[in-house]
């Protein structure tokens, strides 16, 4: 089971590619919306999720927890307790974190990147305590997989599905669909 948490704000690419391509490797995808169940994205996309994240549990069937980027989504996304407290479940109990665009600074701010390889949407850097920088559109380090923006939502995708299923699974997938 996988949790991609969604708060109004969120960019509707870094979301809508990664739940895709999860469930089309056949992965049990649950959208969290924070706050409400009807979220609207950056872009004026309103999304009705799956669930709410109080009713949403965190147990030994959690595989993966996705956090998109976005403003104000990212901030949203931060100041969730229950976001916060699945984060800390994850890292606890050896769960793969995705977070893209500029939600890797809610696990650069947790401390949770010192000594690691991320990458962020440019210009957050710095928000990356302890971070090494890496230079390509996906990094994975450990249990963390971060990615840099929207652009980059369908690679993001295929890491997470390689993690989660298989890196053949992942380049089925990048051929289904066209994928250079």
């Amino acid at each position: 089971m996988i949790y991609v948490f969604l708060a109004n704000g969120f960019e509707e690419t870094e979301a809508i590619a990664p739940i895709d391509l999860l469930r089309r490797a056949g992965k049990k995808v649950i959208t969290v919306g924070v706050g409400d169940n009807i979220i609207t994205g950056s872009h004026g996309i309103p999304v009705v999720t799956d669930t709410i994240a109080q009713e949403a549990p965190l147990t030994d069937e959690l595989e993966m927890i996705v956090l998109p980027g976005g403003m104000p989504g990212t901030l949203n996304l931060e100041k969730s307790d229950y976001v916060q407290k699945a984060i800390d479940f994850c890292v606890s109990n050896n769960k793969y974190i995705g977070a893209i665009c500029a939600a890797p600074s809610i696990l650069g701010h947790k401390g949770l990147l010192n000594g690691k390889t991320a990458v962020c949407y440019e210009g957050f850097e710095t928000q990356l305590t302890g971070a090494d920088i890496g230079s390509g559109s996906v990094a994975e380090d450990g249990i963390f997989i971060t990615a840099r923006g929207a652009g980059v939502a369908v690679n993001f995708g295929l890491k997470l599905v390689e993690k989660v299923h298989s890196k053949e699974e992942s380049l089925r997938q990048r051929n289904a669909i066209l994928c250079d």
